[in-house]
């Protein structure tokens, strides 16, 4: 059988993460998450994941070059052999040195339609700029924040009245019924490749 291992990157508390996690128990997506890795050892995602009975590992990032966290990221994910590295509200931009180790394959997930609100607070630019569709993105992580390839995208419809907190809770449940779609869509595009 083909790798269909997915290791999960988070930085707080982990939804993304327990909706794939939700998604493989209820047999709608086949895979196993072979570790959830965080560089916050508050991360309720790690929480989670321990309680799922999951391989939960804290590497913090304090002090670190991004490349060199980059390495140590990467010599921690190979014994677990993932052919997918999702990230999942992880607050770091990876590097090539991670993105050489895992080419094509390290997808992420972001709460706007890309390429428009890139990086941090989206849902506010988004508010901001007053458009009246939103939603969210999974794409291929590249060198750039928030500028891989697009994969899915899932549209929501900005209300009158939104706040960032709102419009924010509209996106996140259909980012947890998005991302594990995708991750299925790469499971086969990387089958029909080999």
């Amino acid at each position: 059988m083909e790798n269909r291992r997915i290791a999960v990157l988070l930085s707080g508390r982990g939804s993304n993460f327990v909706a794939i996690h939700e998604a493989i128990e209820r047999g709608d997506l086949e895979a196993e998450i072979c570790c959830v890795i965080s560089n916050r050892a508050d991360a309720v995602g790690l929480e989670r994941a321990r309680e799922f009975g999951l391989d939960a590992v804290c590497l913090p990032s304090r002090g670190m070059g991004r490349e060199e966290y980059d390495r140590l990221l990467g010599r921690t994910l190979e014994p677990f052999r993932p052919a997918l590295v999702c990230l999942a509200g992880f607050m770091r931009i990876v590097t090539p040195v991670l993105l050489d180790a895992y080419p094509g394959r390290i997808m992420n997930i972001h709460p706007s339609l890309l390429p428009s609100f890139p990086g941090l607070h989206a849902q506010r630019q988004a508010l901001e700029y007053g458009v009246k569709i939103s939603g969210c993105t999974v794409h291929l992580a590249d060198e750039g924040v928030d500028s891989g390839p697009i994969l899915m995208q899932r549209a929501v419809e900005v209300e009158d009245g939104d706040t960032e907190e709102t419009l924010s809770a509209r996106i996140l449940a259909e980012e947890h019924r998005l991302y594990w779609r995708a991750i299925a869509l790469m499971f086969d595009r990387l089958a029909s490749a080999t």
